[in-house]
């Protein structure tokens, strides 16, 4: 479906067409190589929510700055959740996207902890489809690429008061993927951080909001300085047990073909990639354990040989497999060591899901431009 100006939807979408959407050859010039989270479409979805009138005025709108009132909520409280996917284009054209419902509960669960209205499952998804439906030239062709979908909500109401906002807007905005491993997927290396932690007990850990965010890129400068890709951060409470990278989940695969991947406690978020993971593995009749493992683990593990590969996975770049964990004193792993082959197969598996060349047996994917 292609919206037309005055267009309303069944659930209440209005649409105004951007005057100045990109021509056709600049579009193209920008998904021949996309990079990630540098352009934008043309347009996006905003619904409002107030106190009163709880979620209305659905629409579609040019994308464009924000204009927000210094004293926003936002701005002082940090009263904010998002949330990330992809859509992908499959062989005939058609565009897809993978466990949306997934993240619309997870949202749900987001704006719970944050005290910030939820916006319903089937609402959620019409937004995704409502974007896609004007925007869906925007969705690259080309091998292991895909448009990031990035829907978010914030408290935009002014008052400086110290409690939840009365006012609040959700937004949809989408940007062309690149590849994600241009060059090849190549282990990496990681670094553990023992000065900082991403979240403690009882805090904002298996939200998804901007602040776990914030508190993990002073490590992950860190990182960057010791050669490493990403940081691990270990729980808050021990500061024993591993609990995440910066903005993944982590899996160990034994010798006897166990996957281990820390239990979540509240502090971990819960990823869509991670739960997908575990369900592969289980349907290939690997036991999948989730449980509490401390760096002494991983080291002598590693040591003995019972530990065989290690990954971890996200959205961006679904599985990336490590070589080796770095850390003050501390060295665990082979920096040369290749990609594992159940974190590759595991990888390849899951991605032909996502782009239609395995059948979806879960019933994980939805249409979006139908």
């Amino acid at each position: 479906m292609t919206p037309t100006d005055s267009t309303t939807f069944p659930l209440g979408f209005s649409f105004t067409p951007s005057t100045a959407a990109r021509i056709e050859a600049e579009r193209e010039e920008i998904l021949a190589d996309p990079g990630f989270g540098k352009h934008f479409t043309d347009h996006m979805v905003v619904i409002d929510w107030d106190i009163e009138s709880g979620w209305h005025d659905a629409r579609v709108v040019p994308y464009g700055p924000l204009q927000m009132d210094p004293a926003s909520a936002v701005l002082h409280y940090a009263q904010e959740i998002f949330e990330g996917l992809k859509a992908y284009r499959h062989e005939d054209g058609s565009i897809w996207t993978f466990r949306p419902e997934a993240n619309a509960r997870r949202m749900q669960r987001s704006a719970h902890r944050l005290a910030l209205p939820e916006l319903s499952v089937p609402d959620f998804i019409e937004s995704l489809k409502q974007l896609i439906a004007v925007d869906r030239a925007w969705v690259p062709s080309a091998a292991e690429t895909s448009m990031y979908l990035r829907p978010f909500m914030f408290a935009n109401e002014t008052f400086l008061g110290v409690r939840a906002a009365h006012k609040v807007a959700y937004y949809v905005i989408a940007s062309p993927a690149g590849a994600y491993f241009a060059q090849g997927i190549a282990p990496v290396k990681i670094w553990l951080s023992t000065e900082f932690s991403r979240a403690g007990r009882g805090g904002t850990g298996a939200a998804k909001c901007g602040g776990n965010y914030a508190s993990s890129l002073r490590p992950q400068v860190e990182a960057y300085e010791n050669g490493c890709a990403q940081v691990l951060f270990l729980d808050a409470e021990t500061g024993q047990h591993i609990d995440e990278l910066g903005g993944m989940n982590i899996f160990f695969v034994h010798k006897d073909g166990t996957l281990v991947t820390p239990q979540l406690t509240g502090s971990i978020l819960e990823g869509i990639t991670r739960d997908s993971i575990i369900t592969l593995a289980r349907d290939r009749g690997h036991s999948v354990v989730e449980k509490h493992v401390t760096i002494d683990d991983w080291k002598k593990g590693v040591a003995s040989g019972d530990i065989t590969e290690v990954f971890a996975c996200g959205t961006a770049a679904v599985i990336t497999p490590i070589s080796q964990l770095l850390g003050h004193g501390l060295s665990i792993g082979d920096p040369n060591a290749p990609a594992g082959d159940l974190t590759m197969s595991l990888r390849k598996e899951l991605t032909d899901i996502q782009y239609g060349r395995l059948p979806d047996r879960h019933g994980w994917l939805t249409r979006l431009d139908a």
